[in-house]
């Protein structure tokens, strides 16, 4: 059996491919950096979204990088042995806990981040400004018709 497919179709299916294929190598690599500072890669997204937005309630981080609530208790158990980050309880709201990032998490991660950064950017030299700049919108809207589909 044969089967016909149109055109936008094919084009869907190989963009898929290729989009799952750069996301693996790219997230294959930054991972492998961020292992390098003995964090998990979700540790180090946890601690990466404290360091540049600050206190974030527990409930938010998930959503905010893409991880399950069952792992951010881990993680966050795991980071705050460390003493990288402290929970806070919420003044107004006792039902809330927030993620903050300790002294010496940030005094830290201002070591870490900007080898981590040269290391992401180091990957990302095969696209022009205008291009990364392209991509991003191209992704952002490529996600947000994935939603709405």
């Amino acid at each position: 059996m044969t089967i016909h497919l149109d055109d936008s179709s094919l084009r869907s299916l190989k963009l898929f491919v290729v989009l799952s294929k750069a996301y693996k190598t790219v997230m294959d690599r930054a991972v492998k950096d961020m292992k390098q500072y003995g964090l998990s890669s979700s540790e180090f997204t946890i601690l990466e979204l404290l360091y540049t937005k600050g206190k974030v309630p527990l409930q938010q981080i998930g959503e905010k990088i893409l991880i399950t609530s069952g792992s951010i208790t881990y993680n966050i158990d795991k980071l705050e042995k460390k003493g990288l980050l402290k929970r806070v309880p919420c003044k107004e709201d006792r039902r809330v806990i927030y993620a903050e990032i300790t002294e010496e998490g940030n005094a830290w991660f201002d070591r870490i981040f900007p080898k981590h950064a040269a290391v992401i950017d180091s990957f990302m030299k095969a696209l022009s400004p205008d291009e990364k700049q392209a991509a991003i919108e191209l992704l952002k809207k490529l996600g947000k018709g994935a939603e709405d589909g």
